[in-house]
Order: structure tokens, then sequence, then C-alpha cells
């Protein structure tokens, strides 16, 4: 993700990188050549003007806009509530590190407990991007729990498992009080609902369906409409389709972006930098000093 300070009107309007436009160049640069022939053919295929009017067009083009909306709601929700699980991970990541220390004695393993969560929170990321934690849960779990997470398949369900059993461990053996046990199996099913919220964003996209009928609507009408604009804009014709093809594409490709909250692309969520952020945050609860360095979220790249 691309976290830039707020650029000026200017500034704004040359800016590149989290714009989609090195994305949907390719498509646009088509249909601006497109339209430009269209000009210089003044509409006239083989012999025959195509007699399209700006009218059909102003129809088509609303229901399309609305269509466009309805669908960047829809994935601008998927982001949303994913940014608002990673958040309730770091406030359910905090409360547990918080009430196991106070609690439980240090010497019940502490260090044990809260790198358990680091790892959960890591193991999570990669998950969800389909890469391998596995050289990061080494340096954080010890060997047996590492051992059994080789072969599995949802490794942070297994170390959620793995925490749950040391909080009945403790509670078993008079360490922890049962209300206070309790309170801390709330935040782990916090945490379960994390992951399975998470979970089914990743594996639910939206209907294909979707994605087809916006494209082919979306490609029609760009490579229609210099016909509908060559009467009335004339030699401005490519320079208004290029504007109305830019808005659309966009648009298109920004709900593409959204839908996956996951992934790796400009506009995705930096899971690195809010995995390292919570790291940190619960180290520092442990009082350690030796902290890894914040991740910084991209820097940008104006033209």
């Amino acid at each position: 993700m691309i976290v830039r300070p707020r650029l000026s009107w200017l500034r704004m309007l040359f800016v590149i990188r989290g714009s989609v436009l090195p994305k949907i160049w390719p498509q646009l640069a088509f249909i601006t050549v497109v339209a430009t022939l269209v000009t210089m053919i003044h509409g006239d295929i083989l012999g025959w003007r195509v007699g399209l009017t700006f009218v059909p067009f102003t129809s088509i083009g609303v229901a399309l806009a609305i269509f466009l909306g309805f669908r960047n709601t829809a994935s601008y929700e998927r982001y949303w509530e994913a940014r608002k699980l990673w958040g309730t991970m770091l406030n359910a990541s905090r409360s547990l590190t918080r009430q196991y220390i106070a609690w439980i004695d240090a010497s019940h393993g502490a260090s044990t407990f809260v790198y358990r969560l680091i790892g959960f929170v890591h193991a999570l990321r990669h998950q969800l991007r389909g890469t391998d934690a596995t050289s990061e849960l080494a340096t954080l779990l010890e060997a047996p729990l590492l051992s059994s997470l080789l072969t599995a398949r949802s490794r942070p369900a297994l170390i959620l498992q793995s925490l749950g059993k040391t909080v009945a461990e403790a509670s078993a053996r008079h360490v922890l009080h049962p209300q206070i046990a309790a309170v801390m199996e709330q935040s782990l099913m916090d945490l379960t609902e994390v992951l399975g919220g998470c979970e089914r964003i990743a594996n639910t996209p939206i209907p294909f369906a979707y994605s087809v009928i916006i494209h082919r609507t979306v490609s029609i009408y760009c490579l229609l409409l210099p016909f509908g604009l060559l009467g009335n804009a004339g030699v401005l014709t490519p320079l208004m389709v290029t504007f109305v093809a830019y808005t659309f594409l966009a648009l298109d490709a920004l709900n593409e972006e959204l839908e996956d909250p996951f992934g790796a692309l400009p506009n995705d969520l930096p899971l690195a930098a809010l995995s390292t952020g919570i790291e940190i945050t619960l180290r520092e609860l442990l009082g350690e000093k030796d902290l890894p360095e914040a991740t910084q979220a991209e820097d940008f790249i104006l033209l």
C-alpha cells in the first residue's frame, strides 16, 4: 500500500504510482487510437457513415456509472472490513499480552506465549498472501510447535489452539483465576473471528460475472463513443473519449485491486507494516529493548 502526505491539486494531476494508470494504459492507448482514426475518417467506414448520436450514450453512461459505483462499494466494503479485522487483531493481541503478564507469573512462559501471538500474526499474513512463513516462525516458536506446523494447512489455527491450551493449563493449575481465564478466552475467540473473517474475504471473491459484464460494457461503450461525439466535439473527440475511458477503466481497475485487500498491489493493505507494528507493540509490552525495525509503507513516485 502507498501512504503519502496530502498533495496539492497540481501535483495530484501527475501522480503515477498508485493511480492504476500503469495498469490501464494499454487499453487507454488503444481506445485513443481508435477515437483518433474515427475522427480522421469522419465516422465513415467503407463508405458508410455510422449515424450515432450522443443521446444513447448518455443513458448507457449513467447506467454504467451506477453499476461501477455498486461494484466500487462492494469492493471497498471488503477492503475496509479487512482493515477492521486487522485492527481487532491488534487490540486482542495487546489484551492477551497484558492479561498474561499481569495475571500469570513470568516464570510460566510470558515470552513463549507472546511470541506465539506474534507468530500467529505473521502466519496469517503469509497464509493470506500465499507465501511461506517458515523462516519467520522459526525465530518465534519453540521446536515442537514449529515441527507440527510444517505440514499444517492452517498454521494460524494451530497456533491459536496452542495458545488456548496454555490458558487452560494455567487455569487448571490454579495459576489463573477462572474469571480471568474466561476473559482471555474471549480474546482468543476474537482472534478466531479475525482468522475466519480474513479467510472469508480471501476465499470468496465478488462473483466473476460482475467483472465480465463491466469489462465488456466499458470496452464496447468506449469503442463506440467516438461515433457519438464526433458530430459535436469534432477534432476534440479523441481527447473527450480518452477522458471518459480513463474514468471508467480506472474505476474498474481500482475495484479489482480493492476486491482482494490482502494482495501486494499499491492500493492493497500494507500487511507487512501492520504485522511488524503488532510485533513491536507486543515486544515492548514484554519489556524488550531490541525491537525490529518498523516496516515503512511504500514510498511514492511522482512523474
